[in-house]
């Protein structure tokens, strides 16, 4: 599986940066860096594009991408995709993506959501678009600020239908 990973200049960038360590090796991720994001890590197998190289591969609909995650994404991130804006190759990314009907999913990490940002929101995930802030769920019995990031992650993961075991999930003993 071909996994886009664009890491935005919202707070909370090391989530962007610990999903792609955190994929299972099957997954080859192909990560897009903003010029606001600070840090760069380049994973073993995957590949780095900078935002402003709109020649690179998955700015065309011929590139075989499976799914496409913005985490964090910033609120002008968010409204650019909203508005059909592809000014860069997060929101070109992010445009192929849905023009392809393609998972395309967006972690929006600012609080509290304006009502602006909200139609924006309304108005992707009416579109296909799975939008998932970075929401901590209470019932895995998490106990480090890791263990939290890990099922925020494996969320994610799931909404892609990526396999891993990030988390202790509800009541899975009893199925």
């Amino acid at each position: 599986m071909r996994l886009i990973v664009a890491v935005t200049g919202a707070s909370g960038v090391h989530l962007g940066f610990k999903l792609v360590e955190k994929l299972p090796k099957s997954i080859t991720p192909y990560l897009i860096v903003s010029e606001h994001t600070d840090i760069v890590v380049a994973h073993e197998n995957g590949k780095i594009y900078d935002e402003e190289d709109i020649s690179a591969p998955m700015a065309s609909g011929s590139f075989p991408s499976d799914a496409m995650i913005v985490a964090p994404c910033s609120m002008n991130t968010l409204a650019k995709i909203a508005c059909g804006i592809a000014d860069n190759l997060v929101t070109r990314a992010a445009a192929v993506m849905i023009k392809e009907k393609r998972p395309l999913l967006l972690a929006p990490r600012e609080m509290p959501f304006s009502a602006i940002a909200m139609e924006n929101m309304l108005k992707l995930s009416r579109l296909g678009v799975i939008i998932a802030p970075p929401v901590m769920g209470y019932y895995s019995d998490h106990e480090t600020v890791e263990e939290m990031e890990n099922f925020v992650i494996g969320k994610w993961l799931d909404l892609l239908n990526i396999e891993h075991d990030l988390f202790k999930r509800w009541r899975i003993e009893e199925a």
